[in-house]
């Protein structure tokens, strides 16, 4: 199998020299030319044909939003990885960068930190599955999976909705809770791996795309119908039931699946809570965060839905619950929305059921 093909372009000569001898230290990937600005980054494509794009921010002549738009009017397919610091500034042009096209984004090393350890446990996974060498996901055994399966197409109300996702995660979501009906009945919890800052910023901006109230998540805010929580970067967020309400609750325990928020600990909890009542979506994202969470919502009888392979930018997520059986369907991102709008149906229903008594009853007392 042929090297990935990358392209560096960034304005910093220290930054060019070490991704050049990190990225080539891997067996896999060969750095194939370097441009110190925007413009010569564009001139270097047709002139090296590399199969990704790492791309700074902050460049002079033409910086890293203007030299990804000329991209793409060209080069639709072309994965780019946006490279920017870790500050506010950093982190409101990189979700621009993905909203532009961008296929993903890696943090630049903060001094004093471990610049190879980052690389090499950041990016190249990064460029790995961009490229389509993600190695394929552990899956549970057959058996389980297969009952897990069946308790899928159980009938009970839903009365939250949980979602993960990863790698073109704020698009996907953007396309998702605009498709929802404006008069959604149940609480959404999300999880989308993403650092401090980068998370605030998610949640204000699909707040105004989706016109539904979203905020990042903060320890022991009320879950009520029809809002929404993104995960705080840094913490696991996950739900707990407390006397008569359904409250968020945030933790910074050890990473799981190298991630932390992951989803598992969401979907866990989730499971705990809501049991057969729960409804998990598991959108584009690079590796298999989600897979044990979504087992066990559907041990306890809820219901999984994926994204498919042509839709994801990385099919590695949603991949590994669809291998192991767990997704009662598999659609097309456009196609999700109005699948969750058919199974959260705005009734009554929610007298009947006990969380959905007591969420509405925790809104009517906080209200």
């Amino acid at each position: 199998m042929s090297r990935i093909r990358v392209l560096i372009v960034d304005d910093s000569v220290v930054i060019r020299r070490l991704l050049s001898v990190i990225l080539s230290s891997d067996p896999e990937i060969e750095v194939v030319g370097t441009a110190s600005d925007g413009k010569i980054g564009l001139a270097r494509i047709c002139q090296v044909n590399p199969d990704i794009i790492i791309l700074d921010i902050e460049m002079p002549v033409m910086n890293g939003l203007e030299t990804l738009a000329a991209i793409r009017k060209t080069y639709r397919t072309l994965p780019v990885i946006m490279f920017s610091t870790l500050t506010e500034h950093g982190a409101s042009a990189t979700l621009d960068a993905l909203a532009l096209g961008a296929s993903d984004y890696a943090t630049k090393p903060t001094e004093g930190g471990n610049v190879s350890q980052s690389i090499c446990g950041d990016l190249i996974p990064k460029i790995k599955a961009l490229c389509h060498r993600e190695p394929v996901a552990l899956t549970i055994e057959p058996t389980r999976a297969r009952i897990s399966k069946f308790l899928n197409f159980g009938s009970s109300s839903i009365d939250i909705v949980a979602i993960g996702v990863s790698t073109g995660g704020p698009s996907a979501l953007a396309t998702l809770l605009t498709g929802l009906s404006k008069d959604f009945p149940v609480p959404v919890v999300i999880v989308q791996h993403m650092p401090q800052m980068f998370t605030r910023m998610l949640a204000e901006r699909l707040a105004v795309l989706s016109g539904f109230p979203v905020r990042e998540g903060s320890a022991g805010e009320l879950l009520r119908p029809g809002e929404m929580w993104v995960a705080p970067g840094g913490f696991h967020m996950e739900v707990e039931k407390i006397f008569n309400a359904v409250r968020l609750r945030t933790h910074e325990g050890p990473p799981e699946n190298s991630c932390r928020p992951a989803v598992d600990p969401l979907f866990d909890s989730v499971a705990k809570v809501y049991g057969s009542h729960a409804l998990a979506v598991v959108l584009t994202g690079m590796g298999q965060d989600g897979l044990r969470g979504c087992e066990h919502i559907c041990e306890a009888g809820g219901r999984v839905l994926a994204q498919d392979e042509a839709t994801s930018v990385v099919w590695g997520m949603p991949g590994a619950v669809t291998r192991a059986g767990l997704a009662g369907k598999v659609l097309p991102l456009h196609e999700l929305a109005q699948e969750i709008n058919r199974l959260v149906k705005p009734t009554p229903r929610h007298a009947e059921n006990p969380i959905g008594s007591l969420l509405l009853a925790g809104s009517r007392k906080e209200l």
